[in-house]
């Protein structure tokens, strides 16, 4: 098949959640499609002529991320029915690529990678002839900013936050439903993403194609020789999303003392793009370290005593418990951190959502690191097990196909 992929970010190098995802896609379906590619870059990235999206695309335009000032986005969230969301990547000259790309060429898919942009793709799937529109929903994002709001609620500094999280949740419940509605066929990445989509568009067409990951690219026996002193607490993932932001605070502040007041060497280390102001409280305590993004992070998973998911917010299916579990890990998660993945505590990793509960299963890890490890390798190679048996790539691209072949074989007549 043609297929036209409109992605929000430049998808090499992997670096975070979104763009792991769309550079796995393209990487494994380019070898039965031909691919074209419509891309925004960020501040600062450019197309390297080295790049293998070349070899995997026949062809690739890019346009610079719009910028939008605070002024504008807090006049956009009172005065726009639309949610910021749709707003964000809201650009003249990808509106003109995409009508010029689809005017000359038939493809028989257009997807569209995350919501931020729904417009292009109701755009390119448009007029007579037109191609089945793929919608991939990357989080369901009216959950997202609910529990966003729920969360920040709780803490009156964050009250504003909350506000802000309250009114988006509202015109992305209106705006995902209508992008769902219009699209040929939805992919969300998690049954309980499925089910939020449902909720608000009855009937629609959703599929299921989870994050994936290819187990050959993490090496288990790593993490099962994990004994470094101090002992290490890993997060990794992209310091600015405010999910994860969540998590690094909660876990500094309630979980983490009670980890050192028994063992004082302890030091959790977050790995990450971007880390964000917010983070700057922990810069002092001599716990925590703040590394900041690095090339590979599969060094700093298979060195920790524990891996921990501490996530209170968030949806879909997260890339870096799937990483921690083929890298053998020994991994402490909130039952959220892993939600729609389908693990179980004591079998996969260990459950915890409370601090005291948390903070029990760290020290738990750490005794078992210091002894036999019996429970270390058990968890370890059971995740292992369950990532290569469920989210290798090369199982889920096969059900992208398949929804690609029932679409195409519809009348989408206007």
């Amino acid at each position: 098949m043609k297929l036209l992929f409109l992605t929000p970010q430049l998808p090499f190098p992997p670096r975070q959640g979104t763009t792991i995802r769309n550079f796995n896609l393209i990487r494994w379906l380019a070898s039965h499609h031909t691919i074209d590619l419509l891309t925004f870059l960020a501040p600062g990235e450019t197309l390297l002529a080295d790049s293998p999206l070349h070899g995997l695309c026949r062809r690739i335009a890019t346009v610079a991320q719009p910028q939008r000032s605070t002024t504008a986005r807090a006049r956009a969230t009172l005065l726009s029915a639309a949610p910021d969301m749709a707003l964000r990547l809201e650009s003249a000259e990808m509106h003109r690529l995409v009508a010029a790309w689809t005017a000359s060429e038939r493809y028989d898919i257009v997807q569209v990678e995350g919501i931020e942009l729904a417009q292009y793709g109701r755009r390119a799937a448009s007029g007579t002839n037109r191609p089945a529109l793929v919608f991939d929903d990357h989080n369901c994002e009216y959950l997202l900013q609910q529990r966003n709001a729920f969360t920040d609620l709780r803490t009156p500094r964050r009250w504003v936050a909350a506000g802000y999280s309250l009114v988006q949740w509202q015109k992305l419940r209106r705006y995902e439903a209508a992008t769902v509605r219009q699209a040929d066929a939805t992919v969300a990445v998690s049954d309980a993403d499925r089910l939020a989509l449902l909720a608000v568009a009855p009937g629609a067409a959703i599929t299921v194609a989870a994050n994936g990951i290819d187990p050959m690219e993490y090496d288990p026996s790593a993490a099962r020789q994990a004994g470094a002193e101090p002992p290490r607490l890993v997060f990794t993932g992209k310091m600015d999303y405010r999910p994860n932001i969540d998590a690094v605070l909660w876990f500094a502040q309630s979980v983490l003392p009670r980890v050192t007041a028994v063992e004082p060497t302890v030091r959790f280390q977050v790995v990450g793009l971007n880390p964000h102001p917010r983070l700057d409280v922990l810069r002092s305590n001599p716990h925590v370290e703040i590394v900041g993004a690095v090339d590979d992070v599969r060094p700093f998973i298979a060195a920790a005593a524990a891996y921990v998911i501490p996530m209170r917010v968030g949806g879909g299916t997260r890339f870096k418990a799937l990483e921690a579990m083929a890298s053998g890990a020994a991994i402490v998660s909130t039952s959220l951190g892993v939600e729609g993945i389908g693990v179980s505590h004591q079998q996969e990793m260990l459950l915890a959502d409370t601090p005291e509960a948390f903070s029990n299963a760290i020290l738990r890890l750490i005794d078992d690191l210091r002894g036999e490890g019996t429970l270390r390798r058990q968890l370890g190679v059971t995740a292992r097990s369950f990532v290569e048996a469920r989210y290798d790539w090369r199982q889920i691209v096969p059900r992208l196909e398949a929804v690609y072949d029932q679409v195409i074989s519809q009348d989408r007549s206007p």
